[in-house]
């Protein structure tokens, strides 16, 4: 009976191309991997072709499924080539890490006395991680927890992932996140990372590698690093009891695949009853599991993820092409750049593979690493510039491949449901960025719509819409597409409320509305269930707007909830959405915002009337949209109310009398006449002021078309008392900085020409040639595919 322990790094080519040959000369009857037992079933999948790497196990409660663990794998870790094998040769094979199941269970109420201390510390730990809304804790060899939607302060595990954070001393804490830097240092690099890859990772060879690394851990372990916490001992007792357990089984030749920083735990096999006692009272929770998605962006060190790589596409180019992967990355590196038309030649990767060659002897290293050829890439195709580099490593060092999982692993029903509409609609699962130009006149690409709303209203972004320029009608849609690993856990979260798609969103939705309390939540929400076709659920959310609506007194949160309902009353005949329920809300919003309108703008203070004043534009707008003319006419006199109002805010009283004159309601005369009054001496200079921002704020046009409004302005300017003009100056500066720059310069060239300058009169209809006129009729009827009139053809 012997039993083998594999040391190794959790993502690595070399770990896994050395252990694939030592697992092949070694031939075990059994193998033990560093992973969660509750996974042990999923295992079998690994021979299936479907489930294509970078994946991960997820492992979770489904009692509360944002406490959960992922695993991730590459082909090139070295626990997938230990499956791989496993699954081929009929080799029993289970996960050997404590598990997950005692990890994620609330502490025990009574602790050992001698184990208090530091289970107080653990418990402490975890009950800040679980603050988050969603945890995930990604392992193996993290040590830390990622927590998604607040601050995230992972950093790397002892080394480059050969095992969890195994430091607990104050004293050293360098150590704590590093043990071996002391070793890379004396190596003459400086950095673990650099280290480790060309010590181990780019080996052709598993000569004496892990007995190697056997050697090297113990001495870390016994001189460097300092004692493991309670954590990592429980872990390393259950790693030797199943050990034990497989031993007793019979096995002769037993493989143990872990994180190398354990091995020397592993080697030194204390008494059964010694780890007994330390695993003893471990509380539990029932948890379940499944493969997921995974991406190699998400494998990254910049991702958070303790156990990460550098650059998980330059392992993927070293685990296939090994003998040559700096020259087949090199090609890759030109081939990138010229399909960003950039240059790049063969003449190019020859230059710089000669270059990293060059390098790597000089600092004396058998061959050229990453760093060799990325300082010859900068130096050859980049030019010493950085915004190629920025490409390079996004495209080819990070990567953004992503993993599949074959429909026939087990998961709930929520995620199966989206998968099959995924692949009915045929939307491309893909972690990096797509564009998705939708028109919802077509019944496929309307569907393909209602699923990108529906994921969208349970949290799941999976596409965010965009601004379609140079589209017209309200039948396009743009859509910007990147999966996310992520969504598989929110999938999974989401599933207590149904096992549809359609079910799920309706009863998150109705969820929602009950607990929104304010017009603007409600309206946001139901925007949201029309466009996802929630039909089920839009009774209830539109009653609940009823209900808030007859109980808010708040102008600002009645005009505040147009425009949410404008945008689905316009898209609803496009969608084939029945909206006769939501007419009835708007009716009723928008005559209570007319009646509230002229004493909502009343006393006001100068914050509390900017806000006010943003959202009249945005109902303005929501309104006029509607082209409904029993909407126009209240809404016209409730502007003409609050802008005539002498104790209406003057900010406010200028925006409305700016659009009743925009609109045609009010004459350009009537304008003037307000603008007369409220800048005339007989008002105080700062309501003036207010006044003018509100009235000029956002266009100049007024002022450049209109030359007794601009000589109304000059003359309340130039009759302002120099202290004033110097008060009000950072207010008029704020006015005037809004306009476009052509309008800025032609009302300086005008003010420069002194207060007489006016625009050129328009000529007077006696001054112009009718019979000439006439003449161009015919023409624009032909370019606008009109017949002319016979009177215009004879003219002509």
């Amino acid at each position: 009976m012997s039993i083998h322990l594999f040391g190794i790094r959790h993502h690595g080519p070399g770990c896994a191309r050395s252990l694939a040959q030592a697992l092949q000369a070694l031939q075990p009857d059994c193998i033990l991997i560093e992973g969660p037992p509750e996974a042990d079933e999923l295992i079998r999948f690994v021979a299936n072709a479907g489930l294509q790497p970078p994946v991960a196990l997820l492992v979770y409660m489904p009692a509360a499924p944002q406490q959960a663990v992922f695993y991730p794998f590459a082909e090139f870790s070295p626990e997938w080539q230990a499956m791989r094998y496993a699954c081929e040769h009929g080799v029993p094979v289970r996960f050997c890490d404590l598990p997950q199941a005692h990890r994620l269970a609330p502490p025990p109420v009574a602790l050992p006395e001698d184990a208090a201390a530091d289970a107080d510390a653990d418990a402490d730990a975890d009950a800040a991680s679980a603050s988050a809304d969603i945890q995930i804790d990604i392992d193996p060899g993290a040590g830390k927890n990622i927590d998604i939607g607040a601050d995230n302060d992972a950093g790397p595990g002892p080394g480059p992932g050969l095992g969890d954070d195994a430091g607990a001393g104050d004293t050293a804490p360098a150590m704590r996140t590093d043990p071996l830097h002391w070793l890379a240092g004396a190596a003459g690099y400086s950095d673990t990372e650099t280290w480790w890859d060309h010590l181990v990772e780019q080996r052709a060879d598993s000569l004496d590698l892990f007995a190697a690394i056997a050697e090297m851990m113990t001495v870390v372990r016994t001189e460097i690093a300092p004692p493991l916490d309670l954590l990592e001992s429980r872990r390393e007792a259950y790693m030797r009891s199943m050990i034990r357990q497989a031993e007793k089984q019979g096995h002769q030749r037993i493989a143990v695949v872990c994180g190398a920083y354990h091995v020397p735990a592993l080697a030194a096999m204390p008494s059964a009853k010694s780890d007994a006692d330390i695993l003893k009272g471990l509380p539990k929770v029932k948890l379940a599991a499944t493969w997921t998605p995974w991406s190699y962006g998400r494998l990254a060190f910049h991702s958070g993820y303790g156990a990460g790589v550098e650059a998980p596409g330059w392992y993927h180019h070293l685990w296939n092409k090994p003998a040559q992967a700096g020259l087949h990355w090199l090609t890759d590196v030109a081939n990138l750049l010229r399909r960003h038309d950039l240059d790049a030649s063969s003449a190019h990767i020859i230059e710089a593979s000669r270059l990293a060659d060059t390098l790597a002897a000089m600092r004396d290293r058998p061959r050229a690493g990453l760093d060799e050829l990325q300082e010859a890439v900068r130096a050859v195709f980049c030019y010493d510039s950085d915004a190629p580099l920025r490409l390079i490593r996004h495209a080819l060092l990070v990567n953004d491949r992503l993993g599949q999982v074959p429909p026939d692993v087990p998961v709930l029903p929520l995620p199966q449901d989206v998968q099959a509409q995924q692949k009915r609609l045929r939307l491309a699962v893909r972690a990096d960025v797509t564009q998705l130009d939708l028109d919802l006149r077509e019944p496929a690409q309307l569907e393909k719509s209602i699923l990108l709303h529906r994921l969208a209203l349970l949290g799941i972004d999976w596409g965010r819409s965009q601004h379609a320029h140079g589209k017209s009608g309200t039948f396009h849609e743009l859509w910007r597409l990147a999966w996310q690993p992520e969504f598989a856990l929110r999938l999974i979260e989401a599933n207590v409320w149904g096992g549809t798609l359609e079910g799920a969103a309706g009863a998150y939705a109705l969820s929602q509305a009950a607990a929104a309390g304010t017009l603007p939540e409600l309206t946001a929400l139901v925007e949201k269930v029309l466009l996802a076709d929630l039909r089920d659920a839009v009774g209830g959310v539109m009653q609940r707007i009823q209900d808030v609506g007859a109980l808010t007194p708040d102008l600002g949160f009645m005009l505040a909830a147009l425009p949410p309902l404008a945008n689905v009353m316009r898209y609803g005949s496009v969608r084939g959405t029945d909206t006769g329920l939501l007419s009835h809300v708007v009716d009723g919003l928008v005559a209570r915002a007319c009646i509230a309108l002229p004493f909502g703008v009343r006393a006001l203070a100068d914050e509390a009337a900017a806000d006010l004043v943003k959202q009249v534009i945005a109902a303005d707008h929501a309104i006029r949209l509607l082209q409904r003319d029993d909407y126009l006419a209240p809404w016209f006199a409730a502007l003409a109310q609050a802008a005539l109002s002498d104790g209406a805010h003057m900010l406010v009283a200028g925006r409305c009398t700016r659009i009743l004159t925009e609109q045609g309601h009010w004459s350009t005369e009537q304008a003037a006449q307000q603008l007369s009054l409220r800048c005339s001496h007989a008002s105080l200079p700062l309501h003036a002021a207010h006044w003018l921002e509100g009235f000029l704020q956002g266009s100049g046009a007024l002022l450049i078309h209109n030359d007794k409004l601009w000589e109304l302005i000059s003359a309340w300017l130039s009759a302002l008392q120099p202290d004033i003009f110097i008060e009000l100056l950072p207010l008029l500066r704020r006015t005037f900085g809004t306009f476009a720059m052509p309008e800025r310069r032609e009302l300086a060239e005008r003010a420069a020409s002194g207060p007489a300058a006016a625009r050129p009169a328009a000529l007077a209809r006696h001054d112009i040639d009718e019979a000439r006129a006439r003449r161009i009729l015919p023409v624009l009827a032909t370019i606008l595919g009109a017949a002319a009139a016979p009177e215009e053809q004879h003219a002509g």
